[in-house]
């Protein structure tokens, strides 16, 4: 299983499946593969994990997305290549849903740890960084532990209490007949504990709001929209859990010469008459500096030229795309003296020498607007 399979093949659902046929999926395949019911099974828990990390991104609204628009390179680093370190970690996750199938925290008798949100930060590269790849500096907002408190929430000379009505779990089961169902606590929020005398600075929360900053490695190729995470450096988490993460939202800034277009360039170059008529070596832009385009005589307005390996890398495959050259014939708004004397005799050998091609237009408009002569 060293290579990732389709998240939606593993759940066994189609990509067009609802969440509830996702969440219903996942449960039967937790309980196929479950290791309290295969004890030393190494190919169960495989598939147990598998089917955990394919449910961590499928369940989730925006990894979902992205994973539908990029694949497992949308999402890796998030889940799937490494999301789970071990079978622990996914009772972390998902408690609730296995202290419903197996009770008490998918059997280990243990409050749900929980993981902090994610936070969101954006940031504008210019097109020669996105092609380049670029270390950055990003600022954003997220809770810090409250200096006052020491993040506790409870104000100086007092101290959290064990929730009553959990008894410190963070959890509370309820049972109908053979169905038990494990619900987060509604007295403490999950927390286990409680504050009789809060904190003024954070409000009894433990954590304060600041700005940080954060260094971000983006990759070569990265387009508009894409998200590279920094981990660890989302929210804390409410009961001593890993921290969120941060996923820093690309934008590229209009370039003046180039438009992209996925993995290609297209730069729009104006030439002459004479050398669109004549063909010539014509310098253009890449992004590597200038390069050279052979323009064949007779070339016509909006031609397009090819230069391989002129375009952008992608983080997701190998290779660099190209950049497309199109060609705009460009009249001049006002000619010398000696210009339009040229330009004169050319006119004058035209109607003399007149090309087949303007021969044959004329002949249908002559056949257009005298249908009868042509007829007689």
């Amino acid at each position: 299983m060293s290579q990732q399979r389709c998240y939606y093949e593993v759940l066994e659902v189609s990509k067009t499946a609802s969440d509830g046929e996702i969440a219903t999926s996942y449960r039967k395949l937790a309980v196929k593969y479950h290791p309290d019911k295969n004890p030393g099974d190494e190919e169960a828990i495989a598939h147990f994990k598998e089917a955990s990390e394919a449910f961590e991104v499928l369940n989730d609204p925006d990894k979902r997305q992205r994973y539908d628009r990029y694949g497992h390179a949308g999402v890796n680093g998030q889940s799937g290549g490494g999301g789970f370190s071990d079978v622990e970690d996914i009772f972390s996750a998902f408690g609730d849903i296995f202290g419903d199938l197996f009770g008490g925290g998918g059997g280990r008798g243990r409050r749900r740890v929980r993981k902090g949100r994610d936070v969101r930060c954006d940031i504008t590269l210019t097109l020669q960084e996105a092609a380049q790849g670029v270390r950055k500096t990003v600022q954003f907002q997220r809770h810090e532990p409250c200096l006052k408190c020491q993040g506790s929430g409870a104000a100086e000379g007092s101290q959290r209490e064990t929730c009553s009505y959990c008894g410190g779990h963070g959890q509370v089961v309820q049972q109908a007949g053979i169905v038990r169902v494990q619900t987060t606590c509604p007295a403490c929020k999950g927390e286990g504990s409680s504050v009789s005398t809060p904190c003024r600075p954070c409000r009894g929360s433990g954590h304060i709001l600041k700005k940080v900053e954060a260094e971000v490695e983006i990759p070569a190729g990265v387009d508009d929209g894409m998200q590279v995470r920094i981990t660890g450096q989302g929210e804390p988490s409410p009961n001593g859990g890993p921290p969120g993460d941060c996923y820093c939202v690309v934008a590229i800034a209009k370039h003046t010469l180039f438009e992209r277009e996925g993995q290609h360039l297209i730069c729009r170059v104006p030439i002459t008459y004479s050398q669109a008529a004549l063909g010539t070596m014509l310098e253009v832009p890449t992004l590597n500096g200038p390069g050279e385009v052979d323009i064949p005589p007779g070339t016509q307005s909006g031609d397009v030229f090819r230069l391989k390996g002129q375009g952008m890398p992608d983080p997701r495959m190998v290779g660099l795309g190209d950049l497309l050259v199109q060609v705009n014939i460009e009249v001049p708004a006002k000619v010398s003296s000696e210009e339009e004397a040229l330009l004169r005799q050319l006119a004058e050998l035209e109607h003399k020498n007149v090309a087949p091609q303007r021969k044959g237009f004329f002949d249908k408009v002559k056949e257009y607007f005298s249908p009868d002569e042509q007829e007689a």
